[in-house]
């Protein structure tokens, strides 16, 4: 089943299951040593997930939950080796999307489980372009899932790329992830300088990942304005709409804002493939807001 949430579209399947999980790394093409993480109805149920919570943890969760969050903590015993990639900690997660919602709940009335999980990693191959919208998953999983697959639509996911991931087992917390939580929001929320380095492996952190078929080509303004679109190959641009489209480029997009650009990143990388695009040159924002998770999303396609 894909279900929707505020960030992106996620491929689920109950969190205590490991044959239902499995299908999910098998579908994915995902290694088994990546974890995934849980989303649950609410705050409260991390307690069940975890063994230890930091209080820093707790004014986070406090403070952006429902929202596009992950706060990484020691596992208890519910959380099994398929759902940790056998580490020691469990990522958590509580969405603000209502139809996430709406099936966490009806998975708690079901099982009489107020701490039940879905296991929901974004609803793409491994390493390829993360989905916005449902026919991004049915897209990318067309002959994949079978028929009978479950895609509820949500309509376009609001922020456009993945939450923060914040590892919470240290005595201070450690971005492992950009998002739309950004490093001054948790200094803000728990008066502790975030480090931005850790050990603990987390969704999203290879060096190439996000990746469309086309090739990413990280430029600037002036290394955009001498590129050249010719038969063979077939260029396009996604950068801010203040910078101007070179002659014969195609334009991706036009965002305005850095939110802006988080939004349709995706689909302006999906919409490189669908137009047969040999190249995208991208010109980076600055990292305000949002900017920091675009730039991370934007180098890691770009990665070689």
């Amino acid at each position: 089943m894909a279900v929707p949430t505020e960030t992106v579209y996620g491929l689920a399947a109950r969190a205590d299951d490991a044959h239902a999980v499995a299908r999910i790394y098998a579908a994915k093409g995902r290694p088994a040593d990546h974890p995934l993480i849980v989303h649950v109805a609410d705050a409260s149920a991390i307690d069940a997930w975890a063994s230890a919570i930091p209080e820093y943890a707790r004014r986070l969760a406090t403070a952006f939950w429902p929202g596009p969050m992950t706060l990484v903590v020691p596992r208890s015993d519910r959380a099994g080796d398929f759902i940790t990639g056998g580490q020691d900690s469990v990522a958590i997660r509580v969405s603000s999307h209502p139809l996430m919602g709406d099936t966490l709940r009806a998975l708690v009335s079901l099982t009489n489980d107020p701490a039940i999980g879905l296991a929901a990693p974004s609803a793409n191959r491994f390493g390829r372009v993360s989905p916005t919208s449902a026919q991004h998953v049915l897209d990318e999983f067309t002959g994949i899932l079978g028929d009978e697959a479950l895609v509820l639509d949500g309509g376009e996911s609001a922020v456009g790329v993945e939450s923060t991931i914040i590892d919470c087992t240290d005595v201070i917390p450690r971005l492992l992830r950009a998002g739309a939580i950004t490093v001054d929001d948790i200094e803000r929320v728990t008066g502790l300088t975030p480090g931005l380095t850790s050990t603990v492996r987390a969704s999203g952190g290879l060096d190439s990942h996000y990746s469309p078929a086309a090739e990413v080509v990280i430029t600037d303004a002036s290394g955009l304005n001498a590129a050249h679109s010719t038969d063979e190959a077939r260029v396009g641009v996604l950068a801010l709409s203040s910078i101007p489209t070179p002659v014969g480029i195609v334009r991706l997009s036009a965002p305005t804002t850095n939110e802006d650009f988080a939004h349709v990143l995706y689909a302006a990388l999906r919409e490189a493939d669908a137009l047969q695009l040999t190249t995208v040159l991208a010109v980076l924002p600055d990292e305000s807001g949002l900017g920091a998770a675009v730039i991370d999303r934007l180098r890691r396609a770009a990665h070689s």
